[in-house]
This record gives C-alpha cells, structure tokens and sequence, in this order.
C-alpha cells in the first residue's frame, strides 16, 4: 500500500531531536569526564597538598625566595593541568619543574653561598650569634626567685612553663615567655594551652631528653639582657645572666667581668680592639673575597695546585688507559677464530658488576702494607707502603679505578666494532691494506665517532669521582702543612668535601661553594670544547 505524500510510515526510524547544548542527563555529563579526569584530579590533589605544606613550611622558615617559587610553581602547575590550552606545557612542566628545583635552584644556591662566609662560626643570623654570645659565661642571678616548672613541647620544640604566682608562662629558645593562662594554684603547671607537657616519667627515662632540657635556655623577655630561665632539675627554674651584656645601639657586646668591648664588624663577627674575636658571628656577604683566597693565599693556593694538577692527570687516565684496554679487548674478543668468546667477555666484564665503593674498599685491605695480598702475593712480603707513599698510593688508586672502568669500555667497543660496516672493511681489504692500516684509518676513527660522546662524559664523570677516592684511602696521604686535611690523592670535588667540613673539622661552605662553582666552569668550557672537536670525528662517517 503506497503511503500518501507528505506523511511519515510507522515503520519508519524516527530522527533524534537535537538537544539544546548543556541539556544532556547529569549522569551522561559525569560519564564522559572519565577515569581520565578523577586520576588527573587526584594526582593534582596530592601535588597541591605536598605544595601547600612546603608553602606553610617556607613561610614559617621565613625563607621567602623559596615561597614566592613554591606558589608559583603550585598556580602554573594548577592553570595547566585544569585547563585545555596549553597542550605541549602538560608534558614539559614535570620536567622543567625538576630541572628548576634539582639543577637551576641548587647551582644558584651555591653560588650564593659561594660569596658569603657561611661556615663554622657564621651559620646565622646576628640575633642568633648576640644569643650564643651571651649564653657564655651565664651564672644565676643573686636573690632570683625559683619558679615551679614543667618541661612543655609544640611542633618538636622544647620549652619551659612557669608557675609566676599563678600566671603560667610559656616559651621556647626562639620565643620568650608570655602568659597563656591566669588563676593557677601552687606548684608546677599541670595544664598549658597550646602546649603539651611532656612527663616526669619520660624525662627521668631518657638521658638524650635530659642532656637537652638542662641546656636549654628560654628569654624572660625580647631584651636578652633580661636574662633566660634554666633549670637543673626539670622541675623548679631560675633566672640566669651572663657576663656579656648587648647594646643594640651601639653593635656592642661587652663582657662586664673584664670589661672587654666587642665591636660588630663587616665580617660577621664581634672582634675587640686587640683583634680578638668571639667564637659565634654570623653569615655576610664577603663578595669574591673567597675566590681570590683561593689564588692568593699561599697556604690554600700551593695545596690547591696539586690537588688540581692530579685532578686533570686522574680525569685523563681514567679515560685513557680503560678506553684503550678495552679496544683492546674488545678487538682481540670480536675475532670469530678465537674460541669461548662469550664465556672470555663475560668474565672480564664482572669487575664492571661489582659495586664501586666495595670494590675500592677491598682493595684497600689487599694494598695494605702490613698484611695486604699485594705486597704478599706479588712482592714476596716486601713492606711497600702503598698508602703512605704520595707517589704509590696515585698509582694504586688509579689501578682500582682502571680496573673497575675498562669493562664498560670494553662493553661499548664490542658494540661500535660489531656495528662497523663489513663492506668497507672488504673494499679496504681488496684495495690492499692490511689489519693496520685498516685499524688506523677505518675501524679507530669510526669507533671514536660512535665512542666521543661518551669519553667526554667519562671526563666529566672522573673529573667529580668522589667514590673510590674517599673509599679507597680518603684522599690520604696528607699533604704537609695543607690546611682542611687535604691529601695527595685528593681531586677537586674530594678536596671540596673536605673543606666543607662534613666529614668533621672546621667547615667553610662559602670556600668549598666557590671552590665548586670554579670546578663547574672548568668542566662545562673542557666539555664544551670537547664536544665541538669531535664534530671533525664525523668526516670519516
């Protein structure tokens, strides 16, 4: 049966009326935001969380460069992640982020530092060194009244609670104290808002607690000449003075007992007209004094000078001699007449296996004089002092070292060899020349071009090889008359670590920064050089 014009079959599929946008279900609109999007927000949650606490910790640290970047880097990372433009940023941010934080921010810190005298003796701020000035020499103010204490803590942070005829007082080494409650009865605290007492029982039960408490020092007010309260006991405290007095005004600490007037310098310290000093100063900017230390100062300069002329001798034979080795036997392993050639290349690469600071510490043992298997073994139990000698033990530490390194060349040289085109090799062959022409002129030059890129990186990396000259000998023997215990073994950055005091001894972070900041350029402009000679490499490709 035909269907009358301009009328519609029941048989018919009926078109979908389009919905006006923003109409769909509330369920649909929930499905189509994804898995996708409930992973991205509650990744997001965690950033802003780890975000916002370093915010709360910089602003409480006062260190306001890092909260400025803090919550600069929280909005970016919010604008980017919660919007669609901005595509490319989505997958660069992460590691423009790390790169910030791990490499811009670190190199930029030690710069700063490097022009300041932060190092023992000057590791704050004045108000600091003024406080550690007058804790020297305190003693129990005469007819003090004792008050009854309790031992309090807030956030890790020690304090002292007062009975002061019913008002209890609180505060801490960095807060004096204030009243925080009113109409107390006799006797100790038992109760102190904002503040949690910690109990006779855990104090009489750790000596660590105990050592800290009777050092501890809380101001009576914001003048420091006020005094602090101490206590001996951990349950009654007094007010204690010292012998120093502060004049704000003036920039004058003066010992009363002597009546010795210390001045605050430029420095960062308080010196008296004889020229002495107080132990305590605190951080300044000195400018470039501690690179010009560096070169004019003839008791840092001369052991300097060694220690950087054995640096360059190191980062160079440690590339060298391995990269040689292990051409050599990679060629020697890489001819198909030579049998077991897979059980050969895996017994000389164990070495490579092994961990470094173990393997140092090992032969540490066999290179000792007394009893090592060295002398033992080889020298018929000879007394070769390997390690006391300045001469034997460069020699024995770079043994380790080639011999820890020469399998990741040999590693590297067995693939550069193995990818080498066998037509040219042939050509070369047919046109008369033999294996060592054929090793000059062909296979040396194409394995440098494959094998340049990462020998400069090995430069870099044995320039800085902290590990095995710390573990092997400590960067001993000690160099006569060198300040910061500086050895013959030492290269730059184990001669860094040992002016930075880390290890124990006098520190100086500013020396050791500009020290490091100096190693950085040297390596930056070898490498760069490096790598624009090895583009000569590339003619023979």
């Amino acid at each position: 049966m035909s269907v009358p014009q301009g009328t519609v079959s029941d048989t018919a599929p009926a078109t979908p009326a389009l919905s006006p946008r923003g109409s769909e279900p509330h369920g649909r609109r929930w499905r189509g935001l994804g898995w996708g999007f409930l992973v991205k927000l509650a990744i997001m949650g965690v950033v802003n969380a780890f975000g916002l606490m370093g915010i709360f910790a910089a602003a409480q640290a006062q260190s306001w460069l890092i909260l400025s970047v803090a919550v600069l880097l929280l909005v970016i990372a919010d604008v980017v992640y919660f919007t669609k433009r901005a595509l490319p940023l989505k997958y660069l941010l992460p590691g423009l982020a790390f790169l910030l934080i791990f490499q811009v921010f670190i190199f930029g810190y030690t710069a700063y530092i490097s022009f300041t005298n932060y190092g023992a003796g000057h590791v704050g701020s004045q108000e600091q060194a003024v406080q550690a000035a007058l804790a020297q020499g305190e003693r129990r103010v005469d007819g003090a009244a004792t008050y009854p204490l309790a031992i309090v803590e807030r956030g890790g942070e020690l304090g002292f609670a007062i009975n002061d005829d019913g008002d209890i007082k609180a505060g801490s080494p960095d807060e004096p104290l204030s009243t925080v409650a009113e109409g107390a009865s006799s006797g100790a605290p038992t109760e102190v808002p904002g503040w949690t007492i910690v109990s006779r029982n855990e104090l009489l039960s750790d000596q660590a607690l105990q050592a800290e408490v009777v050092e501890l020092r809380v101001p009576v007010s914001d003048d420091p000449n006020d005094g602090s309260i101490r206590t001996r006991d951990g349950s009654t405290g007094s007010v204690y003075l010292s012998t120093m007095e502060w004049d704000a005004d003036a920039q004058t600490i003066t010992d009363t007992a002597t009546g010795t007037v210390y001045h605050a310098s430029d420095s960062g310290s308080f010196v008296a007209d004889d020229g002495t000093a107080l132990p305590t100063g605190w951080v300044v900017n000195v400018g470039f004094d501690n690179f010009l230390r560096l070169f004019t100062d003839p008791a840092m300069f001369q052991p300097l000078a060694m220690v950087t002329l054995w640096t360059f001798a190191w980062a160079l034979l440690s590339v060298i001699v391995p990269f040689a080795l292990g051409l050599l036997f990679a060629l020697i392993f890489n001819d198909d007449r030579l049998k077991g050639r897979k059980i050969l290349r895996t017994l000389f690469i164990l070495p490579y296996a092994f961990p470094a600071f173990m393997s140092a510490l090992l032969f540490r043992g066999m290179f000792n004089a007394e009893f090592g298997v060295i002398n033992e073994l080889f020298f018929g139990g000879a007394n070769i002092d390997w390690l006391g000698d300045p001469w034997l033990a460069r020699f024995a530490v770079l043994f380790v070292n080639i011999w820890l390194t020469y399998p990741y060349y040999f590693l590297v040289c067995t693939g550069a060899l193995q990818a080498l085109p066998a037509d040219t090799l042939e050509a070369a062959s047919i046109d008369g020349a033999g294996k060592t022409r054929q090793l000059r002129s062909i296979i040396l030059p194409l394995v440098l071009v494959a094998t340049a890129p990462l020998l400069i990186s090995s430069f870099a990396f044995s320039f800085n090889n902290f590990t095995v000259i710390y573990m092997f000998n400590n960067g001993g023997p000690a160099i006569p008359g060198a300040p910061y215990a500086l050895g013959s073994t030492d290269i730059l950055i184990s001669a860094i670590w040992d002016i930075s005091g880390v290890a124990g001894g006098r520190a100086d972070y500013g020396l050791a920064s500009a020290l490091s900041i100096l190693v950085f350029i040297v390596v930056g402009v070898i490498s760069a050089i490096a790598f624009r000679q090895t583009k000569k490499l590339e003619e023979y490709q």
